[in-house]
């Protein structure tokens, strides 16, 4: 299998599982119907470790263009092999989100409010302020990635990895994921979001694309700030690029305090019945 491929299929398996769940959550007259935040974060979790093992020995299972493009600027991944990364995740995002539409299928028509069917493909924020809510996924995405290399750093029993990573993203949920939903994953977001655009979804209304900006910049800034950080104080190996990605940070979180308006609130079931995110969610 080729590293492309891989990606492709670990991330639509990630997707068929973590989207799944919040449908499961969400859509009317499902059996785990309002199971509730801790359900959609284990799911998350899981759907993540599924991935990886399904797809690391192939591609290192980055499923996450955060990390993909994180990985490449501290100088441990080609830069060549970034751009078919991130094709394949988003694509592998789409099919994920498809197979989840199609495997729901009675139940769109059986939930009335389209803030919840947004919901369920992607991500948005409980209390709507842009400068906020993208600092929320620069600091998940930080975590996310520094959390990953040190993982990795250490000695597991063999093929245990891939779980300890699937806690990691529990523990982002549970602690961080209540502000936007913890997307942390710029394919993650806008692959099913973009699937929610094109599909026939019934009374499905606006996919908010006001908001897909926050997470695919954020998840991105935080992601090399993560993996720049690690390398300067784990490794002792400063960059100058952490200086670039900081000012970089700073100059965009403060246009987002200064932009005027704020991006249109999701629908107020989803607020109170949603939040998610991953990878690698």
């Amino acid at each position: 299998m080729s590293p492309f491929l891989g990606e492709f299929i670990g991330t639509a398996l990630l997707i068929i599982f973590g989207a799944g769940v919040c449908a499961g959550v969400n859509l009317k007259k499902s059996y785990a119907a309002n199971s509730g935040w801790i359900v959609i974060t284990m799911g998350w979790g899981l759907a993540v470790a599924v991935a990886v093992y399904a797809v690391g020995r192939y591609s290192g299972a980055h499923l996450n263009p955060a990390l993909t493009v994180a990985l490449a600027i501290s100088g441990d991944f080609p830069w060549k092999d970034v751009p078919g990364y991130v094709l394949a995740q988003v694509l592998g995002a789409m099919v994920g989100a498809a197979v989840v539409y199609l495997h729901y299928w009675p139940h769109w028509k059986e939930t009335d409010d389209p803030g919840v069917k947004l919901g369920v493909f992607a991500t948005g924020p409980a209390v709507p302020n842009t400068a906020a809510n993208l600092l929320s996924e620069i600091i998940g995405t930080f975590v996310l990635v520094l959390a990953i290399l040190a993982i990795g750093a250490n000695k597991f029993a063999d093929g245990l990895n891939p779980f300890i990573v699937g806690f990691l993203i529990v523990a982002i949920g549970l602690s961080l994921g209540g502000t936007t939903g913890y997307a942390i994953n710029p394919a993650r977001d806008f692959g099913p979001r973009l699937a929610h655009f094109l599909l026939p979804i019934p009374g499905k209304g606006s996919s908010n694309w006001a908001y897909a900006w926050v997470p695919i910049v954020g998840p991105l800034l935080g992601g090399a700030l993560g993996s720049l950080v690690y390398k300067a104080v784990f490794l002792g190996k400063p960059t100058g690029a952490l200086w670039g990605v900081l000012a970089a940070t700073a100059v965009v979180l403060a246009a987002a305090k200064m932009a005027k308006g704020k991006q249109p609130a999701p629908q107020a079931a989803v607020l109170s019945s949603w939040r998610t995110g991953f990878v690698s969610k």
